[in-house]
């Protein structure tokens, strides 16, 4: 393993699992932690809907006023919800069939925050089958940021100009992250992997076509621009601080590295302490460990679930790593700084020469 530093839909059957992951299993099912949570997700969604439907209405009460920046941020708050819903329907701890899961992926995730379903689901998969390898996990591939030194001294492009201080821009490129979002989206209707491809770009144009009359219909022109860039911006650093803490600066694999199953998930993965309100902001994904072990799990069993975890992993000497939010991001932001040095160093060399 190096040091560097967020799966596939839920049920999946994982080839190779140990008899360690397999005795952890039998523990977490007599715990009854696998059982579906139809009430929690009624209730979720209910508060959630009402959310994102109030921030609407509150955006058209308040009209054309410079406290729209103001709603932007509420509303940003709801899509970043939107989106752990999305993120739990498509690990299927909502529903156990396939077809309801979908269509309420499509729903949430195109339709209401403008986001490609298939794409992610595809993207999330890989992620989860092999969490911070480095040629196999989407989320650490070196397109702008780079994950570890041996990523650093191969970098080329945009990675090696933004691989110099990473560290200290990371947050402000999570503006950008929303943004990314859409068109990565958009890009992937061309793609093969996508099977619903008529009903994906349906109803994400449709989301577009609402959002953007919406916004330009009640506010003037330069107001309507900085209500939808601080929308997205904080949309899109909201999204950071949810998946971002889970892995950056936790070590990463590189070609035939691959531990088993148990060892893989745990590594690679970092929580967060949780509090009632982390665990609300973040969807129960602060216990990331536990998510990657039991994709399926619904989230309000996710702490119940650490506490057989952590205790089996105490057993075998896996190390398990929990840290608080501020010091996960502290960890993520030195790590970014201490992997992008090979490039800077490139680059004094240069200059010297």
């Amino acid at each position: 393993m190096t040091t560097s530093t967020e799966g596939p839909p839920a049920r999946e059957r994982v080839p190779g699992q140990g008899s360690d992951f397999a005795r952890l299993s039998r523990r977490i099912n007599e715990a009854g932690l696998m059982k579906r949570r139809p009430g929690y997700y009624t209730l979720r969604f209910t508060l959630v809907g009402l959310a994102f439907v109030l921030g609407w209405v509150l955006f058209f009460a308040v009209g054309e006023s410079w406290w729209q920046l103001a709603v932007a941020v509420v509303l940003a708050a709801s899509f970043g919800q939107l989106a752990l819903l999305a993120h739990d329907l498509a690990h299927c701890q909502v529903f156990t069939k396939r077809r309801p899961t979908d269509i309420g992926g499509l729903l949430v995730g195109n339709l209401g925050i403008g986001m490609s379903y298939g794409w992610w689901m595809n993207k999330h998969t890989r992620h989860h089958a092999n969490p911070n390898h480095e040629e196999l996990d989407p989320d650490v591939a070196p397109d702008i940021l780079v994950w570890s030194q041996e990523q650093a001294r191969e970098a080329k492009g945009l990675a090696l100009f933004v691989g110099r201080h990473q560290g200290k821009i990371f947050f402000p490129l999570l503006t950008l992250e929303g943004f990314n979002l859409h068109v990565s989206g958009l890009r992937a209707l061309r793609q093969p992997y996508l099977k619903r491809r008529w009903a994906e770009g349906g109803l994400m144009f449709a989301h577009f076509g609402a959002y953007l009359a919406a916004i330009f219909l009640t506010l003037p022109v330069g107001m309507g621009i900085a209500f939808l860039l601080m929308h997205q911006a904080v949309f899109g650093v909201y999204l950071g601080s949810m998946f971002a803490p889970n892995h950056k600066g936790m070590p990463t694999l590189r070609g035939d590295d691959r531990p088993d199953f148990l060892r893989k998930q745990v590594l690679t993965s970092r929580n967060v302490k949780g509090s009632w309100f982390i665990n609300n902001l973040m969807g129960g994904l602060n216990y990331q460990i536990e998510h990657h072990l039991f994709p399926s799990m619904p989230s309000p069993h996710l702490g119940k679930a650490q506490v057989i975890v952590r205790e089996f992993c105490a057993e075998l000497d896996v190390p398990y790593h929990e840290t608080g939010l501020i010091q996960s991001w502290r960890e993520a932001l030195r790590h970014l700084e201490e992997v992008g040095a090979p490039i800077r160093e490139r680059a004094a060399a240069t200059a010297d020469a």
